[in-house]
């Protein structure tokens, strides 16, 4: 396999970042995502996305402030408010579009 990857460090992430996105496409399932995290990452990361992403669940369901979250999930407040700003302000959309197809929503 012949590669073309960029000298230019920046392109060299872009162009990583887009491999990992492929590769993530090619998981079918919740235990090929399962082995895929534990290969990929350290206990630690997978902990930490997964406080993340409880974070996320929680704000979208409203109810609770910024300090009872963080003390639920033991997120830090600075964490907690970070994802809220990526919920709710940051045009990425990336948490909405997945709560939203978890819930059977808009895709």
């Amino acid at each position: 396999m012949t590669s073309t990857r960029s000298s230019d460090p920046r392109e060299r992430r872009i162009e990583d970042r887009d491999a990992l996105c492929d590769a993530l496409l090619q998981l079918k399932n919740r235990g090929e995502a399962e082995r895929f995290l534990k290969d990929l990452c350290t206990p630690g990361e997978i902990e930490a996305l997964a406080e993340r992403w409880r974070v996320v669940r929680l704000l979208d369901a409203g109810g609770k402030t910024y300090r009872q979250i963080a003390e639920e999930t033991g997120a830090s407040t600075a964490t907690v408010t970070r994802v809220a700003r990526f919920l709710m302000q940051e045009p990425n959309e990336g948490y909405r579009l997945v709560l939203d197809r978890l819930k059977g929503g808009k895709q």
